[in-house]
């Protein structure tokens, strides 16, 4: 079997808030949960998994691919929600996207304060 990526657990203040955050512009699927976490499923099979830790944390970050019509959505519920947005993860230039590596991306941060990327093309 070859190795790929199958899950990993993002830290949250809220689970839930930070979950429909991810159910809202990621378009992960619930599934079923237990213990400490709300579970939420990408479309490619990576499981999200959300815990509220008794710890202060850090800001992790987290980049999605996706094609140009998910990030045509995902820009639409930016701008309808009214989130704060930027074309640059140094968040100098507020309002925009970018168009970097031939494609479309934008960053923002998520309920927990994790810096959440969208992207249209892979770096490499």
């Amino acid at each position: 079997m070859s190795i790929s990526f199958n899950h990993t657990i993002i830290a949250a203040k809220d689970r839930e808030a930070s979950a429909q955050f991810y159910i809202d512009l990621a378009e992960a699927h619930r599934i079923e949960s237990w213990g400490p976490f709300t579970n939420l499923q990408l479309d490619d099979g990576v499981m999200l998994q959300f815990a509220e830790p008794p710890i202060d944390f850090p800001p992790q970050h987290y980049a999605f691919l996706v094609d140009d019509a998910h990030f045509e959505r995902t820009y639409a519920r930016i701008h309808e929600r009214g989130l704060e947005h930027w074309a640059d993860p140094q968040r100098t230039r507020p309002g925009q996207t970018n168009t970097e590596h031939g494609g479309r991306g934008v960053y923002l941060l998520d309920p927990a304060g994790h810096y959440i990327e969208f992207i249209t093309r892979p770096y490499l």
